[in-house]
Formats: C-alpha cells, sequence, structure tokens
C-alpha cells in the first residue's frame, strides 16, 4: 500500500487535544501543502464548519484518539 503523501504534514498539524481542521494547497509545494484553518473543542463542531465549505474535498479533520492513533476524517 502506498504511503500517504501527507502523512509527516498530518502528524505536525494533529492536536493533542480537540480537533484541527485542515484545508489542502494543490499549488504550494510538497510538504506545505497542508495548512490549519481552524482549532476546535468539539468534533461536531468541526465538521459543522467542514460542510459550510464550498468544495469539501478539499478539507479535512485531524485528532489524536485515548491511544495517541492520529485520525483524519
Amino acid at each position: 500500500m502506498p504511503r500517504d503523501i501527507y502523512e509527516d504534514e498530518k502528524i505536525k498539524l494533529t492536536p493533542e487535544a480537540g480537533f484541527n481542521l485542515i484545508g489542502i494547497d494543490y499549488f504550494a509545494e510538497p510538504g506545505n501543502q497542508l495548512y490549519l484553518i481552524e482549532h476546535f473543542e468539539m468534533y461536531q463542531d468541526a465538521l459543522n464548519a467542514k460542510k459550510d465549505r464550498k468544495n469539501q474535498e478539499e478539507y479535512f479533520i485531524l485528532y489524536k484518539g485515548t491511544g495517541n492513533e492520529f485520525f483524519c476524517r
């Protein structure tokens, strides 16, 4: 299975607590294509913010699970 091209960036942008709404800049240099839009304390707030975006597929939510694993939705 190929490695996720954004994996290192996702790890850097994943908060210790809460949820980060992340955007993708396809024109930026590799390694700098992801950027933080906003941090939320509640998942539902992050999800609603993502749903409010015009092109939802260009945004995702990063967070850590209870076992310190990284999640991206």
